[in-house]
C-alpha cells in the first residue's frame, strides 16, 4: 500500500486516529505500538466497529480483505499521508511555535480568524510529529484556513513539522529559557525555534513579527514578504491596556480588553489581531473575538473560589514564563500567596533557575511563598516547600491559604491543579 493509492480512502473517511477508544464508523485507525502495547492487536476490532482502513507495522496482523493494511512504520507513512494530504490544498495555513504562549496565541487566532472564515486548528496541545500530521488530516474541504502550532524541545523538530504543514505564513511567539536540557541552552533554543524563519524563507513565505522583540527584528531583518506590528513604523500599532486583572489592547483609538491576565499576554492579542487586520477581518469583529474568547486550558486562568482570585498557569512553565507570571501577579490589589511548582527540562541549569525564580519571589514580598517539587526543595530551606502536589494537598487541608490572591504556576508534570480543590 502506497500513500497515493491509500488516500483516496482517506478522502472518503470521517477522521484520521491514533485512539482506539476514540473509533467511529468510516473512521482510519493507526495503529501504533509503545514499549507496553501494540495497537495492531486491536485493527479486527475496529473494523468491527466501523473503521473504514487500519494501518499496522506488523505484517502478521495484515488483512487487507478488510482493509487492514501492512506498512513498515505508522509514523512514516501517518507523516507522508499527511504531506500529500497538505499538497492538495489551496488554503493559507499558519504555523506558530515559540517559548511561551502559543497554546494561547493559537487559541486567540483562531477566534479572530473564525469571525470571517472557516478555520480548523490544532486542538489542544497536539504539537508534536504525531499531533501536527493528524491536524493536516483534519483539515476538510469546507476549512478555508488553518493554524497549526508547533512545538519542540530539540533541535530539528521544527525543521521536520515545518516540512509537514508547510505553513504560509509563520510566527513566534518568543524566544524563552524553555526545554533548555534539549536544545542545548538557550543558544541552542533561538537556533530551534528560528528553523520555522529557515523554512519561510527558503520558500518565500509569510512571517509574522513583533518589532519590539530584538531577536525577531534580527532574525527577520531585511526580509520580505512580512508583517509586522509593535513600533511605530510596523504594519500595525497597539497601545497595552490593562482593566482589572486584564489585558487589552487599543488600535486607533479602538479598545478590546480580554479575560486574560499578565502583559506577558499583550503580544499575544496583538499578534492575533494583526493576522486579523491583514485579512481583512473588521476591527468590531476582532473585538468581539478577543473579548469572548474564555482561557479554560490551564493557562493564564483566572477563577474565582470562596472569595479569593485564582490565578491558574500550571500547564507549563520555565524560567521566562515563571518571571513574567510573578511580576504580574505582584500588581494584584490585596494579599498574596505564590504556589510554584518545578520547571521540568532544564538540565544542568536546574538549580540555578530555581534559585534565580526564588530570589525573584521573595523580593517581590509576596504574603506567603509555597514550592512544590525536587527541584525546588533543593534551594528552598522553607518549611512550605514539598516534594510534590499530594504532599502539598496534605498540609493545605491542615492550613488554609487566608490570601486574597492566589497564584499557581507550574509545568505539567507537577499536576498542581490538583490543589485548587483543598484552596
Amino acid at each position: 500500500m502506497n500513500v497515493q493509492q491509500f488516500y483516496q480512502i482517506f478522502l472518503k473517511s470521517n477522521k484520521v486516529t491514533i485512539d482506539s477508544r476514540k473509533i467511529g464508523e468510516n473512521d482510519i485507525f493507526f495503529a501504533f505500538s509503545g514499549e507496553n502495547f501494540n495497537a495492531a492487536t486491536l485493527a479486527e476490532d475496529a473494523v468491527e466497529r466501523g473503521a473504514s482502513a487500519v494501518i499496522v507495522e506488523q505484517k502478521e496482523f495484515e488483512n487487507e480483505s478488510k482493509n487492514i493494511f501492512y506498512v513498515e512504520s505508522t509514523l512514516d507513512f501517518l507523516q507522508k499521508l499527511a504531506i500529500h494530504h497538505r499538497d492538495q490544498l489551496k488554503i493559507p495555513i499558519i504555523g506558530l511555535t515559540g517559548s511561551n504562549g502559543k497554546t494561547t496565541t493559537k487559541e486567540i487566532i483562531h477566534a479572530v480568524l473564525s469571525e470571517k472564515f472557516n478555520v480548523q486548528y490544532t486542538f489542544g496541545n497536539l504539537n508534536n510529529h504525531i499531533g501536527v500530521p493528524l491536524t493536516i488530516l483534519s483539515i476538510k474541504p469546507e476549512h478555508e484556513m488553518a493554524v497549526i502550532e508547533m512545538g519542540a524541545n530539540h533541535q530539528k523538530e521544527i525543521e521536520l513539522l515545518c516540512s509537514i504543514a508547510k505553513p504560509n505564513i509563520g510566527y513566534i511567539t518568543n524566544f524563552g529559557k524553555a526545554h533548555l536540557e534539549g536544545f542545548g541552552g538557550f543558544e541552542g533554543v533561538i537556533k530551534g525555534k528560528s528553523e520555522l524563519y529557515d523554512y519561510l524563507k527558503n520558500n518565500q513565505q509569510t512571517m509574522l513579527v513583533n518589532e519590539n522583540d530584538a531577536i525577531q527584528l534580527e532574525k527577520t531583518f531585511d526580509y520580505t514578504p512580512k508583517i509586522t506590528f509593535g513600533k511605530e513604523n510596523s504594519d500595525y500599532q497597539f497601545d497595552l491596556i490593562s482593566s482589572e486583572h486584564f489585558v487589552g489592547f487599543n488600535f486607533k483609538n479602538k479598545q478590546a480588553v480580554s479575560k486574560l491576565t499578565g502583559e506577558y499576554n499583550f503580544t499575544n492579542l496583538c499578534a492575533a489581531a494583526s493576522l486579523g487586520l491583514h485579512f481583512g477581518i473588521e476591527f468590531e469583529k476582532i473585538k468581539n473575538a478577543v473579548e469572548n474568547y474564555t482561557p479554560t486550558n490551564m493557562r493564564s486562568q483566572i477563577m474565582k473560589k470562596d472569595g479569593k482570585t485564582l490565578v491558574l498557569d500550571t500547564y507549563n512553565a520555565n524560567p521566562s514564563s515563571m518571571t513574567a507570571s510573578l511580576n504580574n501577579f505582584v500588581t494584584f490589589e490585596g494579599s498574596k500567596t505564590i504556589v510554584i511548582g518545578d520547571m521540568l527540562e532544564l538540565g544542568e541549569e536546574s538549580e540555578k533557575e530555581h534559585q534565580n525564580v526564588l530570589d525573584l519571589a521573595q523580593s517581590l514580598n509576596f504574603d506567603q511563598i509555597i514550592t512544590v517539587g525536587n527541584h525546588f526543595k533543593k534551594v528552598n530551606k522553607s518549611d512550605e516547600a514539598f516534594e510534590n502536589t499530594s504532599e502539598l494537598t496534605d498540609y493545605l487541608i491542615k492550613n488554609k491559604i487566608k490570601s486574597d490572591n492566589v497564584l499557581l504556576k507550574a509545568s505539567r508534570g507537577i499536576a498542581l491543579e490538583k490543589a485548587i480543590d483543598f484552596i
